[in-house]
């Protein structure tokens, strides 16, 4: 490596995850071009890299703000490019980041513009997933198996229930990160962790009602009531939620259903809506040896499976709906049209809705990987998720923040509330 050239990161080196950092190079020959790439490593040791092609200006400096990539995992100017566009070594691997303790941590480098081009400089981004001064508790209280998170300072703060629950087991990563924004926040597993079952057949509502009841006792949460965050069949449970539970006072649907999915839904020891079941026959298969999965699921819509339909009208709290247009898990889209019509046939309009071009199935808190395609876990084979990586990265920038904005506006905070539970 040349001592005269230096590779930074800005503002630091360590930050958030879900926190933009400027990648600059000094120190190069005037027009030089050169490789920069990005290398990380997931919980489930799957290697991700990147890469891209930069000339340096009259000065011999790159700023990746400023200077478009001619060649690699991205093209044009992307800050964030080298993040996004990394690619798993092995084929249909989703980036993995469920625990919150370790940083993601992502080795930066500059290479002579050849193959195996040597390295002129390196920097090591340390993306944190915990805040400083979020307080991480394991919950194992009643029924309820979880980790809660709680961040600094006196409060009040707005209490959110996180439900990144299907594929089993627990994901802390977007709870944490909430948590670092001003959240109470409990992201809760419904099977597959710990002491619970390894499977379900059933999802039962009382334990999502006894996670909102253990919110909304938590010291520092000022909200009245609370919000629920999902993602893909979990959408379906917190419409559920807002439907026939009370003070859910705000929903993200992120890519779910309008139907109840996969698993009847109970509560009170009696079945509520039967299951939306999938129709394995419908997977198309596509030359490269993975799945097109988008018409699997039967239609909410035909007259036998009107019972699964969600009565969304029911719900009292605010609705948000992010769709991603070009989903291949499902017609997410076509899902948010159906329960519009439906919340505008009752005279309801306590919903908003956003949708997303050139976006997959999986929007999640920005700067991570995109994924075009992994094993799905109903279907039990590689899949398509949709979308282009470029589009796909702004929409996660976006939605990140309205996610944020939607909750700080629905679920106002009262520091009697606090002051009442002490």
């Amino acid at each position: 490596m040349s001592s005269q050239i230096r590779l930074s990161l800005l503002p630091r080196a360590r930050c958030m995850f879900d926190e933009p950092v400027q990648v600059k190079v000094a120190g190069l020959r005037s027009r030089q071009v050169v490789t920069l790439r990005a290398r990380s490593t997931d919980e489930k040791g799957v290697v991700f890299s990147s890469s891209a092609t930069v000339r340096a200006d009259g000065s011999g400096r790159i700023d990746l703000e400023r200077d478009p990539s001619l060649g690699g995992t991205y093209t044009g100017v992307e800050p964030m490019g080298l993040l996004w566009s990394m690619r798993p070594d092995t084929l249909h691997k989703r980036f993995q980041r469920t625990k919150s303790l370790n940083p993601h941590v992502v080795k930066f480098s500059v290479h002579e513009d050849e193959e195996e081009g040597g390295m002129l400089a390196q920097a090591t981004n340390e993306r944190l997933l915990i805040g400083d001064g979020v307080i991480r508790r394991p919950i194992k209280e009643g029924n309820i198996r979880g980790v809660l998170f709680t961040p600094p300072g006196e409060g009040p703060f707005p209490a959110v229930l996180d439900l990144y629950t299907f594929g089993g087991g627990l994901s802390e990563k977007r709870a944490s990160l909430l948590a670092g924004r001003g959240f109470v926040v409990l992201t809760v597993a419904l099977y597959g962790h710990e002491d619970m079952a390894r499977n379900i057949k059933e999802v039962h509502l009382d334990y999502l009602e006894e996670a909102v009841e253990f919110l909304n006792k938590q010291f520092k949460v000022g909200s009245k009531g609370v919000g629920v965050i999902s993602l893909s069949k979990s959408g379906d449970l917190a419409l559920s939620m807002a439907s026939y539970l009370r003070g859910v006072r705000a929903v993200v649907w992120i890519n779910g259903c309008s139907a109840n999915t996969l698993l009847p839904l109970y509560y009170k020891k009696s079945q509520i809506l039967p299951a939306l079941t999938p129709d394995l026959s419908q997977l198309i298969p596509t030359e490269s040896g993975i799945f097109n999965a988008k018409k699997v699921l039967n239609d909410p819509r035909a007259e036998e499976n009107e019972a699964t339909l969600i009565p969304v009208e029911r719900a009292e709290g605010r609705l948000l709906f992010a769709a991603s247009e070009d989903d291949l898990n499902w017609d997410s889209k076509a899902y948010v049209d159906m329960m519009v019509e439906r919340l505008q046939r009752h005279g309801k309009d306590n919903f908003e809705s956003v949708c997303y071009p050139g976006t997959g199935h999986y929007l999640e808190p920005p700067y991570g990987p995109y994924c075009p395609s992994s094993l799905h876990g109903v279907v039990g084979r590689p899949v398509m998720w949709g979308g282009e990586a470029r589009s796909h990265a702004a929409a996660e920038v976006h939605l990140w923040k309205k996610i944020q904005e939607f909750f700080r506006t629905h679920l106002s905070c009262d520091a009697t509330q606090t002051k009442a539970k002490l």
